[in-house]
């Protein structure tokens, strides 16, 4: 059955994916996305486009006159680091914007499925040992984590007093293609580009710390999976709640090298001091996500590292060579 389906945040990283597995699957997707940081050329050709910030009432009303079968909410400020700097901006996006988005769906009075972009790194901190389950204690160690995890009690809140039909997908660490190379928020993006300038690889402190590696492709499925499944009653924290990673714990150290496989030739690596407030171990267990939405990772850490180096060389070509149709243009995306 094609659904009408909202993907807010849809010009970023793991939005446009997340819109082109929805057209792949045969729904129509309308991406709403303010290109703050992300990228309209991102957008699938198949997808109707608002420019709009999730906090403001224009996006408010996109989503009460949509009446959308599902809501993949996306939209969010992403860096961790700025969330320290500057919690209140961080609260007034992933806060707020949530917060009027839930409004505009009760207002709508359309039987929506919300789908929450959480974090399965963030949220739980380094007081349990990973891998962790989606019922271990919370304590997130950044105003980020804190943020997502108010959502998370926000989308209870809603399900039990207004009957919203909510879910909350706990990423690990996503990679891959299309992501920003120039932010704090993805280090596999950040050292495919440092491999491909020939520059060395920074690494805070002894490049120990651990993270939960997804493909984007992955977590694009787990989205699709989560608007169709049978769920059990919405209403309680971590009831509707899954983690989507691997369970596996990769070292940036053992990054590095995997992507020097990748690139074909030995990566040069910078130390640099840790971090202060730097999370040192995080992988989550996806038993949950296996056993309720059918879903489980596909694309191994070297493939997927694999795929992600060659689409960033490509784009690193491309930008390199002038175009031949006469116009003296350089070809970029």
């Amino acid at each position: 059955m094609a659904h009408r389906v909202l993907v807010t945040g849809g010009a970023g990283f793991i939005g446009s994916h997340v819109a082109d597995a929805f057209l792949a699957d045969g729904h129509s997707v309308t991406v709403l996305d303010d290109l703050s940081r992300g990228r309209r050329d991102n957008v699938p050709a198949g997808a109707s486009f608002v420019r709009a910030d999730i906090t403001t009432a224009e996006a408010a009303t996109v989503v009460r006159e949509g009446r959308f079968d599902v809501i993949a909410h996306l939209a969010a400020q992403i860096d961790v680091r700025r969330s320290v700097a500057d919690p209140a901006f961080d609260a007034g996006v992933n806060i707020v914007g949530a917060l009027r988005m839930l409004e505009a769906v009760r207002a709508s009075g359309a039987p929506t499925r919300v789908i929450f972009a959480s974090t399965g790194g963030a949220l739980y901190g380094d007081f349990a040992t990973p891998p962790n389950a989606e019922t271990v204690p919370k304590d997130p160690e950044s105003p980020y984590g804190i943020a997502k995890l108010s959502v998370e009690y926000y989308l209870a809140y809603y399900a039990r007093l207004h009957g919203l039909d909510t879910v909350a997908l706990r990423y690990a660490n996503v990679y891959g293609p299309r992501q920003d190379p120039h932010g704090e928020a993805g280090v596999v993006a950040i050292f495919c580009a440092r491999i491909l300038e020939g520059r060395p690889v920074t690494i805070f402190g002894d490049g120990h710390q651990t993270r939960d590696y997804v493909f984007v492709k992955d977590v694009a499925r787990a989205n699709l999976l989560a608007a169709r499944a049978a769920l059990p009653a919405p209403g309680r924290l971590d009831g509707r709640a899954f983690n989507i990673g691997t369970g596996v714990e990769t070292s940036v150290v053992d990054l590095a090298r995997t992507l020097g496989t990748a690139a074909g030739r030995p990566v040069s690596v910078e130390q640099a001091p840790a971090r202060t407030g730097e999370q040192l171990r995080s992988a989550v267990v996806v038993d949950k996500a296996a056993k309720v939405l059918g879903w489980q990772p596909r694309v191994t850490l070297e493939q997927g590292l694999r795929d992600t180096y060659h689409w960033f060389a490509e784009q690193h070509a491309t930008a390199r060579t002038p175009a031949t149709s006469g116009t003296g243009r350089v070809g970029t995306r």
